[in-house]
């Protein structure tokens, strides 16, 4: 089989089809610079927000002395209540022992008293 003369593309039609190319080339790559480029901000961005291991560690030691601290402050907390609560334990024991022992023996003697004379 033989080609017409005519089915063959001019030099005007290859020459208008490499430039085409060469353009959607260009415009593939400015698209994957731009993508790039978007790439790179993001992750520029997300580095921003990276801490260091050193800087992790030290906030760590850092919130482990704070921790200690409160509960150095809460058993010592703890330790006044207990005394405080032992405080007032002491002070009901003399309270009774020094006011209302006194007066309900008074008033048991006035009544054995009382019974003992109406004999």
């Amino acid at each position: 089989m033989s080609v017409p003369p005519t089915a063959e593309p001019t030099l005007w039609e290859l020459q208008r089809t490499i430039v085409q190319l060469r353009e959607d080339q260009r415009d593939g790559i400015a698209g994957l610079r731009d993508d790039l480029r978007s790439d790179l901000q993001a992750l520029a961005a997300r580095f921003e927000q990276v801490v260091t291991k050193d800087v992790y560690q030290a906030d760590q030691r850092l919130m482990t002395q704070r921790i200690e601290v409160v509960e150095r402050d809460l058993a010592a907390e703890a330790h006044v209540r207990e005394q405080a609560e032992a405080k007032a334990v002491a002070g009901r024991r003399w309270l009774i022992g020094a006011f209302i022992a006194p007066l309900v023996v008074t008033a048991l003697q006035l009544w054995l008293l009382s019974r003992g004379s109406g004999l």
